[in-house]
């Protein structure tokens, strides 16, 4: 998560959607004063500053329901003001108003299939589980509730889909003021997955269904197909 004084945006930070990436490529153009939060692990030059520290929890505990109000103590208690993947109902509640409401706010999302393909991936690196197992007792990586509110509004200016990541990313750093070549010139993570075959030739229909169903939300919301 990125809160840019110096260039005036807020990037929030999805799952699965090239957000490493993004934070590593944004580091270097931002200021002294503005908050990165850590990527896990470390890429160069990406550098977390200004995250820690004492704040007031509570708009930010009223902002979520139920246990996760409690995970606001647990951050209040190690001074984590500023998190990885920090939803964007939770940044609002935590930064002054009129900086959330003039900053331009972005995030990325992916198709879920591929997106669920992608976090198997991942987790298989750690656990050797089949793609059905990982349906069943994975985390999946559903996003919607990182970038709208508990009712479901939209809380970002813009959505930019991974799946014409650069051609949205450049029409954002162009309005910021960022130069970009096209490129990111990193895809952190990306050795977690070697085989690329498409996601259509590896769900069966039950894992298509499953995760159509898992995702119902971020389908109707961007229109997603199979």
């Amino acid at each position: 998560m990125i809160i840019s004084h110096k260039h005036k945006f807020i990037f929030i930070k999805t799952v699965k959607t090239a957000g490493t990436s993004i934070e590593v490529f944004l580091s270097p153009f931002c200021g002294e004063d503005d908050i990165l939060t850590p990527v896990m692990p470390h890429v160069e030059p990406h550098v977390a500053r200004n995250h820690k520290g004492y704040w007031n929890p509570l708009p930010q505990m009223l902002a979520y329901r139920g246990w996760s109000r409690l995970a606001v103590l647990k951050r209040f208690a190690k001074r984590r003001k500023f998190f990885n993947h920090m939803p964007a109902k939770a940044v609002r509640a935590t930064i002054p108003a009129n900086i959330w409401n003039s900053y331009y706010k972005f995030c990325v999302e992916r198709n879920p299939w591929d997106k669920v393909l992608s976090s198997y991936h991942m987790d298989k690196s750690k656990r050797n589980r089949s793609l059905d197992e990982f349906l069943r007792k994975g985390r999946l990586p559903i996003n919607f509730p990182i970038y709208t509110d508990n009712h479901g509004k939209l809380l970002v200016d813009e959505v930019v889909p991974y799946e014409s990541l650069m051609d949205g990313l450049g029409r954002v750093f162009g309005k910021l003021g960022i130069p970009f070549n096209g490129s990111l010139g990193i895809n952190a993570k990306s050795e977690h997955r070697k085989d690329r075959t498409p996601y259509q030739q590896v769900f069966n229909e039950a894992q298509k269904d499953l995760v159509a169903k898992t995702f119902a939300k971020e389908i109707e919301m961007h229109g997603y197909v199979f």
